[in-house]
């Protein structure tokens, strides 16, 4: 259902019922899923049908990102193309996307034979006489991209293919195993391939790169009733073109599925809703795996064919190095650490702006947009980082960059005590005036964040009062200043002069300023801003950023709307994970065609985090816990949590209708609170 047909609909039911007003609707259309759930936690789409249909799927390792479309045509005809980026092979000048990137289309791949008949696994291509067609059965994702076909009417032979980034060398593996599931013997070839493409010297950043396609253990092969053999094809990327190349195929695909293991292992979200418990985990997949190994350090970015070796304030200091302060991976630790250490570089005592990104591996910076309230973006960040993370050396590097961002933002208040900046992260995509409720919201989030971290820093008392004398006055500011009426709805004007609903007027709710929040939660939900898609950024508008859906999921569940945010989550994570555009949060539509960058996984992950379980860092080993446990479910509980310098289980059952108990285990030890529904626990590890 596209987005207009939808706000439609809801208008005829608002003129149908009267009595139905728009903040009360909980209409969410209907979506049929093309994916299922399977046992071992994949998703897989049994091709029946429902035809034609695309996708596109990014994965990647330290040095490579593959970015896959798929699909299948009204006849069964199926195509896949595969770009695959290396981030740190890099072109003049530098800039945001002077990687080098090659697309390799079907047609492409050495020709493969059954009993001397072309197999045609691209039949866009056209089909001579006696070529075999490549019938397509299910496509699954876990990690891997692993797609099931048979061959020909007669289907002698079942093909397993499976395309994955390496873990760790600038390479893409795309594996074919061919089974004979007939009843005589069948003769099997891949013929022998390699394809060089070299850039410009003169353009080249250090030295010419070479891209190479080639093939791994070419030949022919009978395969008695039964028997199996594989072929693979590599993407790689290399400076050295004559030495020597040795692949060893099994051994990089165990090395994938270790890390995807790895990065599922802790963290784990237990609820009732296996739909929620699987998006949790595909959104910590692609919110970890996008980390590159650059010269610098490990870097994470945000990907989509256009973001590499780079990182940004808001994709990277506010969405996802946060979340890694809870995720027990260390290569993502490690991220946010290099993250906050590139900004801190560019503070400089004229308080001028630090850049909005830094980009080419550290070698140059972006500030096209001029401030976009950066600085508040790295304070939340850094200082919510430092808490969950736990350790005060790490935290001890951050605190000078904290402070200087919120001096910063602090020298730029208006008269109305509210910060002022060029743009917001939307670079003027849409009006943000001279002072918007996204950096005020942040710097709020900030001072609180960085008066609980200066306390465990034993920074002087007067400094950290301070920040909460700050923070006090620029909440009540932001009420006089952008609170208001839009649209009948009592909650906030994203600008001065702002006059129609905006999807960020969610913000506050993420940031424990609650005044507004019935008004806000009903306009957020309400046919003006919901869409099929999640919120749109302005009110008629069809733009939408899942940025703002997931902040404001987060929000409303803080607020304490559990209910409502728990219909509106599995509408979002069905959608996203088992719809028509699968398996993780997207960038933005129209723009982007709704990239699966990265940093939106990390935003999906602090839904449950800091709105479910309600976890808000307030010491090293210590944070506020508001659990939102839905009426529907008698029991929650996040596992192997690594956060606060400890690892540790958070189990959230319901006792009666108003009494909840918090169990927190960490090895033998146990620490119980019962407390009532709604309330705060102070949870000290």
């Amino acid at each position: 259902m596209k987005i207009n047909t939808y706000k439609m609909l809801l208008g005829f039911l608002c003129l149908l019922f009267p009595s139905i007003s728009y903040a009360q609707q909980t209409v969410l259309p209907m979506q049929p899923d093309r994916w299922a759930i399977q046992p071992d936690g994949s998703i897989k789409w049994t091709v029946h049908g429902r035809l034609p249909h695309t996708d596109h799927i990014e994965m990647s390792g330290e040095k490579v990102s593959v970015w896959v479309q798929y699909g299948i045509d009204s006849a069964g005809r199926s195509s896949i193309s595969r770009t695959v980026v290396f981030p740190t092979f890099r072109m003049l000048p530098d800039g945001t996307r002077t990687h080098i990137d090659y697309t390799f289309q079907d047609n492409e791949l050495p020709r493969f034979l059954i009993n001397n008949r072309q197999l045609k696994t691209d039949l866009a291509t056209g089909k001579k006489n006696g070529d075999l067609t490549y019938n397509i059965k299910s496509i699954s994702h876990k990690g891997i991209m692993r797609i099931v076909a048979t061959s020909g009417n007669q289907a002698q032979v079942k093909i397993d293919r499976s395309i994955f980034p390496s873990t760790d060398k600038p390479m893409v593996i795309e594996k074919i195993v061919f089974t004979n599931i007939s009843d005589k013997p069948v003769n099997v070839t891949m013929e022998y391939l390699r394809r060089e493409e070299r850039t410009d010297s003169a353009k080249s950043k250090v030295r010419p790169h070479t891209v190479i396609m080639g093939t791994v253990d070419h030949g022919s092969r009978m395969l008695q009733p039964g028997a199996s053999t594989s072929f693979s094809v590599y993407y790689l990327a290399t400076d050295f073109p004559e030495q020597p190349i040795k692949i060893n195929v099994d051994a990089e695909e165990m090395a994938r599925e270790k890390r995807i293991n790895t990065i599922l292992a802790p963290l784990q979200l237990q609820t009732p809703d296996t739909l929620l418990n699987t998006a949790f985990a595909f959104a910590k997949i692609r919110g970890t795996e996008s980390i590159y190994k650059t010269k610098v350090g490990y870097l994470h970015g945000p990907g989509g064919l256009a973001y590499y070796a780079a990182i940004w304030a808001n994709d990277q200091a506010e969405y996802i190095s946060p979340f890694f302060a809870f995720s027990g991976d260390s290569i993502g630790n490690l991220s946010a650490m290099n993250c906050y250490r590139l900004f801190a570089k560019y503070m400089n005592s004229e308080y001028k702006p630090i850049p909005s990104s830094i980009v080419a591996e550290g070698d140059a910076v972006w500030k096209g947009a001029g401030d976009r309230g950066d600085q508040a973006m790295i304070a939340y960040g850094a200082s919510r980082y430092a808490l969950a993370y736990g350790q005060a050396d790490s935290a001890k590097k951050l605190w000078p960059l904290i402070t200087w961002c919120l001096e910063y933002s602090h020298h730029k208040l208006n008269e109305q005590g509210v910060v002022i900046s060029d743009h917001d992260e939307l670079e003027g995509r849409f009006p943000a005036g001279k002072a918007n409720l996204s950096t005020n919201s942040l710097y709020y989030d900030a001072l609180i964040s960085a008066a609980y971290l200066g306390k465990q820093l034993h920074q002087p008392k007067t400094q950290t009062d301070e920040y909460l004398k700050q923070a006090a006055e620029l909440k009540g500011n932001i009420e006089k200043y952008f609170g208001a009426n839009i649209d009948g709805f009592d909650t906030y004007k994203y600008y001065e002069t702002n006059d129609v609903l905006r999807a960020w007027i969610c913000l506050p709710l993420t940031m424990g300023i609650f005044e507004r929040s019935e008004g806000t939660i009903n306009a957020l939900f309400s046919p003006k801003l919901w869409t099929a898609d999640g919120l749109a950024t302005q009110a008629g508008k069809e733009t939408f950023w899942d940025r703002s859906t997931l902040y404001a999921l987060r929000g409303v569940l803080e607020a304490g709307k559990t209910e409502k945010a728990l219909d509106y989550l599995r509408y979002y994570s069905r959608r996203r994970l088992l719809g028509e555009h699968v398996p993780y949060p997207v960038e933005a539509f129209p723009e982007g065609n709704q990239r699966h960058l990265s940093a939106e996984s990390g935003l999906y992950c602090r839904i449950y985090t800091e709105g479910l379980f309600g976890i808000r860092p307030t010491g090293f080993a210590s944070f506020n816990c508001t659990p939102r446990l839905p009426m529907e479910w008698n029991k929650m509980a996040i596992n192997n949590i690594h956060s606060f310098g400890h690892i540790f289980d958070l189990t959230i059952s319901r006792q009666s209708k108003d009494k909840l108990l918090i169990t927190v285990k960490e090895g033998s030890k146990t620490i119980k609170y019962k407390i009532n529904d709604g309330d705060t626990q102070a949870v000290q590890l």
